[in-house]
């Protein structure tokens, strides 16, 4: 099989985003296979896009990454000494999702796009491992869910690949459009409509109508399969014509409505997973997923309503269910030193949060939160973090761990609880020293907070000592 995109030659480039072609004309029937915005990723014949950060221009890197085998760069200005051919444009990554838009209509796999306030990784994981049963499956890696990572994720969808999911993340109105304008889903999972990005969205209204945005770029008959436990989404009754498949816990939704995938018999196993009992239109079947909380039946769910429709057996979603695994930063249990660290470092809000607390509460030794700043709540920033101290309070978390401008809050809101040990450090280095003194044998330890916290270093300290 060639490795060339289909349909990706220079020529249909230049066209796709309007771009200004400079260099040899005998390359634009040549076609790419692959694109790249880092010069370090260079394989042979991709386009590399340059882009400008805040301390490092691609530009710069134009001729090694020709060098290193690329067969052209999309620049935002012109190049006089580049060695090999480049395509010129206003906006490299405005181009790029152009460029990634015209491919998404190349490709004959179907799209499965994940977004939501909360769970997005761990539901795009069990969708893809659930599909992964009857299908060769590509599926967003690692954090690429956003304007740069989404057309990154398109263009690692080769003809091998039977079906692909697609996580969408966003902090504003329009991203959304723009994401799924590219992606163009055939399935669009939304996972819930949370207290997130409210710097911007300024209420669950402004989630609910931003990350709806992406039901304009839907294919033709294309189907929403949306949360009918959260009491915004539920609202949705059509999606481009056709009614959207609900999921939830018991059969009847929030609003009175009935929901075509549900789950019974629900049991917390504590830190070895979940079972329960998922009831569909082809009938019920048990399942068992190893990943504690919640919240994963709902993801099984998810994953359960997008399979049927794309002919899987129950028999073959049972097992896809208890096959998937978390990955680093999203409630992945590391076992280190005599205790449990649960690493859920990488991002966090209020939905979150709460979630993770009460997965931690089912520890069989001394639960401890360790906690930090969530970022881009709006004015109601402070109310917000008292209400995850008021959430450590109610499961009885035996110690809290806080530290940030905002995380006073958890502390104030968590002395609700006695018998919870608190322990505030404006520093987060002051902190992770009483931490590390404190911390036992037998303990489980959650570390959580948003990204710019940077508390993958408390993880490492306590999994490395």
């Amino acid at each position: 099989m060639s490795k060339d995109l289909p349909g990706m030659t220079l020529e249909n480039i230049v066209a796709a985003c309007d771009g200004e072609y400079v260099g040899d004309a005998k390359k634009l029937k040549e076609s790419i296979t692959g694109a790249v915005i880092d010069s370090r990723k260079i394989k042979e014949d991709n386009l590399f896009v340059a882009i400008r950060g805040e301390r490092v221009d691609g530009h710069d890197f134009a001729n090694q990454v020709l060098k290193d085998g690329a067969l052209a760069v999309l620049a935002e200005r012109d190049l006089p000494d580049c060695k090999g051919p480049y395509i010129k444009v206003a906006s490299t990554a405005l181009a790029f999702q152009k460029i990634a838009a015209f491919y998404r209509t190349q490709l004959e796999c179907p799209i499965v796009g994940v977004t939501g306030s909360v769970g997005k990784t761990s539901t795009k994981e069990m969708i893809a491992t659930v599909l992964s049963e009857k299908y060769e499956v590509q599926k967003t890696a690692g954090n690429y869910n956003n304007e740069l990572g989404v057309p990154l994720t398109l263009f690692t969808i080769s003809p091998k690949y039977e079906v692909a999911v697609v996580e969408m993340g966003i902090s504003d109105f329009e991203e959304m459009d723009r994401l799924a304008r590219m992606a163009q889903p055939d399935i669009m999972v939304i996972t819930n409509i949370g207290t997130c990005h409210l710097d911007h969205l300024k209420d669950r209204d402004g989630v609910l109508k931003a990350k709806t945005e992406c039901f304009a770029h839907m294919q033709p008959r294309g189907v929403a399969v949306l949360n009918g436990d959260d009491d915004k989404l539920i609202t949705q009754k059509m999606v481009n014509g056709i009614p959207p498949i609900f999921y939830g816990k018991e059969f009847e939704a929030c609003d009175g409505s009935f929901k075509e995938i549900y789950a019974t018999d629900i049991q917390n196993l504590g830190f070895e997973g979940m079972t329960a009992t998922i009831h569909t239109p082809a009938g019920p079947f048990e399942i068992r997923t190893h990943i504690p909380g919640e919240h994963n039946i709902y993801n099984a769910m998810a994953a359960t309503a997008i399979a049927l429709r794309m002919g899987l057996t129950r028999e073959e979603i049972a097992r896809g269910i208890e096959k998937a695994r978390t990955i680093e930063g999203r409630t992945n249990f590391i076992h280190a030193n005599g205790y449990i660290v649960i690493d859920d470092c990488y991002n966090a809000n209020p939905m979150s949060m709460k979630s993770a607390i009460r997965t931690l509460s089912h520890a069989s030794g001394r639960s401890i939160a360790v906690l930090g700043d969530m970022g881009e709540l709006g004015e109601d920033a402070y109310a917000l973090h008292q209400e995850v101290g008021q959430c450590v309070a109610q499961e009885r978390i035996d110690a809290l761990f806080a530290t940030g401008t905002l995380a006073k809050a958890y502390a104030e809101a968590a002395s609700e609880n006695a018998d919870c040990e608190i322990f505030y450090e404006p520093q987060k280095a002051d902190m992770i020293n009483k931490l590390l003194d404190y911390v036992r044998e037998g303990d489980s330890i959650l570390i959580k907070a948003s990204h710019f916290m940077e508390f993958g270093e408390i993880v490492e300290r306590l999994t490395n000592r």
